[in-house]
């Protein structure tokens, strides 16, 4: 038992040691380690065709290529391998190799849950900003100015993810990139429905000559309104789970606080007779 644990805590420490002189490096460092760990990945080890486009949607961590991400996932299922030794040690009955076996295939899926927790703040983030921008797009529009140099503009002056990549979007049609590529590519970047929405309707009044006020006006009613349903379903599906504290955990210590008193005080009245 105590050999376990201690096995344990050294594939912790030495896990915690390798994270944080990784973190330190620089940059150009950090690729360089990932492209000699994807050399050393057998090449029959291939990513997902999705790989890219998650990666993309995560907005490109370290700048890793697909088969980079793969040596990095060949890499945590090694690491995760003594911190399952030392669980099927200490694990009672059968529960044992069954530890051993999913330790490694915890470990190499850990990197994707990364990236789809990367992805989903990525998303929520858009969400929460889309309406404001809309709104300044707008005004800047109706300004007077032609719909990349807006971009470009509100980007500039937002310090949100959204912002820069309208920005990106802006540069690059400046730079003879067709909109509709660079929108495309945006939504890759940002895969939030709500902003697909927007660069489809965007790309149409571009191509059909539609008023982009109205446009823009009605885009940022309609993703106002989908992030009200959000928060009105998020509360909704919170009602229960603070029912469920307040039955297991505030209840029962009342109680106890009560039962307390009540036993105090039947002990306080025995001992005066």
């Amino acid at each position: 038992m105590i050999s376990a644990a201690l096995a344990f805590a050294a594939a912790g420490l030495a896990v915690t040691g390798i994270a944080s002189i990784h973190a330190g490096r620089q940059p150009q460092a950090s690729a360089g380690f990932a492209r000699r760990l994807a050399a050393a990945v057998p090449a029959r080890l291939k990513p997902p065709l999705d790989l890219a486009a998650r990666l993309e949607a995560a907005g490109s961590p370290g700048n890793l290529s697909p088969k980079e991400f793969m040596a990095i996932k060949a890499l945590t299922s090694l690491i995760a391998v003594p911190p399952g030794v030392a669980l099927s040690a200490v694990a009672p009955g059968r529960l044992g190799p069954v530890a051993l076996a999913l330790a490694p295939v915890a470990g190499f899926f850990a990197p994707d849950l990364h990236l789809r927790r990367r992805a989903t703040v990525r998303i929520r983030a858009t969400r929460a900003e889309l309406p404001g921008l809309l709104d300044l797009l707008r005004v800047a529009i109706d300004a007077g100015m032609a719909p990349s140099q807006a971009l470009t503009a509100v980007g500039r002056r937002s310090e949100a993810l959204l912002g820069r990549e309208w920005e990106r979007v802006g540069d690059q049609v400046q730079l003879g990139v067709p909109l509709a590529a660079a929108l495309n590519a945006m939504t890759r970047r940002l895969p939030a429905p709500e902003l697909q929405g927007f660069a489809a309707a965007f790309g149409r009044a571009m191509v059909h000559g539609a008023p982009l006020s109205d446009t823009l006006a009605a885009q940022a009613r309609d993703a106002r309104l989908a992030r009200r349903r959000r928060v009105e379903e998020e509360a909704a599906k919170a009602a229960p789970k603070i029912q469920l504290v307040v039955a297991l955990l505030l209840v029962p210590s009342v109680l106890l606080m009560v039962a307390a008193a009540l036993a105090a005080a039947l002990l306080g009245a025995v001992a005066s007779h």
